[in-house]
């Protein structure tokens, strides 16, 4: 695919500088991803989501989502099923992107961030995010080489996508409710009503 059409793939996503960095950093928000081949730092802020991070060591192509599991309606369980497609999409989006660019399969390197429980109730939902991604990667035969999830704190994650290195930082104390109301509005758009999302990504 041309540079310029990858280009026009991720517009919409917000770029920043910061002196503290080498790179570029690309913002990503809930049920956004983002895959650079040219060195890039792509960062976000993460509550109960998940954010898998994932790269080719060996072409150096390299990206991050931002994705969580919409509760079942009305409360109930949906035994992984309708609403595990939003999750599905979210990573093979991401895999794909990846692989488009010269990744190959079976050298990525995979890690995840998030999950924490950042909501009063007893539904963690957290947890059934990471459930998910951890048996996602099982089944599609990767293996994630660094997992921090759960825990009770949003975490800020930079990542780097050309040697995979990661920031992250776990905010102790929420003084706003920016996390919460964007997951909230996420959750929002994405909570199940009987019609999956229109899936046109398959993993090869």
């Amino acid at each position: 695919m041309k540079l310029e059409t990858r280009h026009q793939e991720f517009a919409h996503i917000r770029r920043m500088r910061d002196s503290r960095f080498p790179h570029e950093i690309a913002a990503i928000l809930p049920g956004e991803f983002f895959v650079s081949a040219t060195p890039m730092i792509v960062y976000t802020v993460l509550g109960s989501c998940i954010s898998a991070c994932i790269r080719d060591p060996v072409v150096g192509v390299g990206g991050m989502n931002h994705f969580m599991l919409p509760k079942p309606k009305d409360g109930g369980s949906d035994s992984w099923g309708v609403s595990t497609r939003y999750g599905s999409y979210a990573m093979e989006s991401l895999i794909n992107d990846i692989l488009k660019q010269g990744g190959i399969k079976s050298r990525l390197e995979v890690k995840l961030f998030g999950a924490g429980k950042i909501y009063e109730g007893q539904i963690d939902v957290g947890a059934r995010n990471a459930e998910w991604v951890l048996d996602f990667l099982k089944t599609e035969g990767l293996t994630a080489v660094k997992t921090d999830l759960g825990d009770v704190c949003p975490r800020k994650v930079y990542y780097f996508t050309d040697s995979g290195r990661v920031l992250m930082k776990k905010i102790e104390r929420l003084k706003n409710k920016t996390i919460a109301e964007r997951e909230q509005e996420y959750a929002t758009k994405i909570q199940v009503v009987g019609k999956p999302v229109e899936e046109d990504v398959t993993l090869f």
